[in-house]
Parts: C-alpha cells; sequence; structure tokens
C-alpha cells in the first residue's frame, strides 16, 4: 500500500470516528415539487375530466337524445320578417297526408285519451271525449266539438320564416305546417300567449312538461334544417341538461305529447 492511500485511508477512518462521537450526520437534501422538475407529467386540474370506474371507462351520464340534438344545432341570428304570412305555408289544416282527413283532427285524435268520433265521417271528426292540456296539466271532458282547442305549432311559423323557412318551397312550408312533430293541442288562451315566441322568451306553465316541449322544438329544427338564435339555443341546453330531463328523447310525430 502506497503511503497516499494510506493518508486517505487514516482520513476517512478519523472523519468516521468524528461523526460517532459527535453525532454529525450526511447534509440534508431538500425535496423538489415534481411541478418543478421538467418532463414530469402532473395531474390535470380540468375540472371537466370524467370520473372512471376500475376498467377505465367513464361513468358520466351521457347527455340525452334531445340535448345532443339541441347541441348540434345551427346558431344564426333572426333573419327579416319581411314577406311572412300564415298563407305562405298553405291553406289551414289541410289532408297533407292523404288519408281522408284533415290535419287538425288528426291531431285531436291523436292527442285526446279517449275520442268521440262523428258517425259517418270516415272515422275522422272529433266531437268528443277526454284530453290533458299539455301545457297546462288541465284536464278537460268534452260533449261537443272541441272548439276551445287550438293546434299549435311548437315552431311557430313565423320563427320558421325568420330562420330558414323564407327560403323553402311552398311544399316544404306546407309540410312544416302539416306536420304532426310539430303540432299539439293546447288551450285557445295558451296558444295565443305563446304566439310566435321562441324557447328563449316562452314556456309552457306546467314545468313537467317543458323537458319534451323543448325536445319537440328540438326534432322540429333538426328535421327541417333550421337553425336557432343564441339566445334560443341556451335555454334549450339548459333546460335539457336539468337532471329531470336527463332521458328526454327526441319525440315521434305519433307521439302523444303528455
Amino acid at each position: 500500500m502506497t503511503d497516499r492511500m494510506k493518508a486517505g485511508l487514516m482520513g476517512a477512518l478519523f472523519l468516521g470516528i468524528l461523526m460517532i462521537l459527535f453525532g454529525l450526520s450526511t447534509p440534508h437534501v431538500s425535496e423538489i415539487p415534481s411541478s418543478q422538475v421538467p418532463g414530469i407529467a402532473q395531474p390535470s386540474n380540468d375540472v371537466t375530466a370524467l370520473p372512471t370506474d376500475p376498467s377505465g371507462v367513464s361513468t358520466a351520464t351521457p347527455a340525452s337524445p334531445a340535448l345532443a340534438a339541441a347541441r348540434a344545432l345551427p346558431v344564426k341570428g333572426r333573419a327579416p320578417h319581411t314577406g311572412y304570412s300564415r298563407s305562405q305555408f298553405g291553406a289551414a289544416w289541410m289532408d297533407f297526408n292523404n288519408n281522408g282527413c284533415d290535419t287538425r283532427n288528426d291531431i285531436l285524435r291523436r292527442d285526446f285519451t279517449q275520442v268521440i268520433i262523428k258517425p259517418n265521417t270516415g272515422g275522422c271528426k272529433v266531437i268528443g271525449g277526454h284530453w290533458v292540456d299539455p301545457y297546462s296539466g288541465v284536464p278537460y271532458v268534452f260533449d261537443h266539438q272541441p272548439s276551445e282547442i287550438d293546434g299549435d305549432h311548437v315552431v311557430s311559423l313565423s320563427n320558421a320564416w325568420q330562420t330558414g323557412a323564407a327560403q323553402w318551397d311552398l311544399r316544404k312550408r306546407e309540410s312544416l305546417a302539416n306536420d304532426p312533430l310539430n303540432i299539439v293541442m293546447t288551450a285557445a288562451a295558451l296558444n295565443r300567449e305563446k304566439s310566435d315566441s321562441d324557447a328563449a322568451s316562452w314556456l309552457p306553465p306546467d314545468k313537467s312538461f317543458r323537458c319534451a316541449f323543448i325536445a319537440r322544438q328540438v326534432a322540429v329544427k333538426k328535421k327541417y334544417g333550421l337553425w336557432v338564435t343564441a339566445s334560443e339555443k341556451a335555454t334549450m341546453v339548459r333546460i335539457l341538461s336539468a337532471k329531470s330531463c336527463a332521458r328526454t328523447k327526441l319525440p315521434t310525430p305519433t307521439q302523444r305529447p303528455v
């Protein structure tokens, strides 16, 4: 062993004795937060991150069909009202589907829970029955032709004109005006109260029907390629995002609006 190696060994031995005698320890190394170390991925603080089960599948509740459709509707400003008239959508209550009955009586038969039909009218003319107004939730029993009821265009024809229908041909506008998907029977007073309002400015007084009401508007807008205004879409999405609307589907034309 060389003198230099002996000196090094003696120095190390001497340092070890000092550490034992005086309780010296190795220098403290402070921990560095991982956020300050480049190249280390950090956990996400994104509040929209979806929870997952142990298999890695998202457990978040998916959007209902109606909500998904509402979110997909195109947004534009309202077009001018210039040139609009009811006649732009054809004659009122046509026999558009060629079944021998006019649209009004088709919808009355759909929406009444019990129907009284006038004899010798081909099973068409409704002259009484049981009905619940979906906009108010109020039940009625009619022993006469129910003239106090109006057929409300859920997407009003005026609204349709200003959100795309002004560019259509007459046949397509007649289709919208007579489409059972776009018509709900309601009390005449409520029909006049709603008038040409969209979702942002009028909703049915019966809150339990609002999911179905908005879903029907969305279905009509989607079917006919109509756009919505920003405020209209915001209201649609807000309502359909509520827990009470979580399973709301898009209605079909033959579905009774209750």
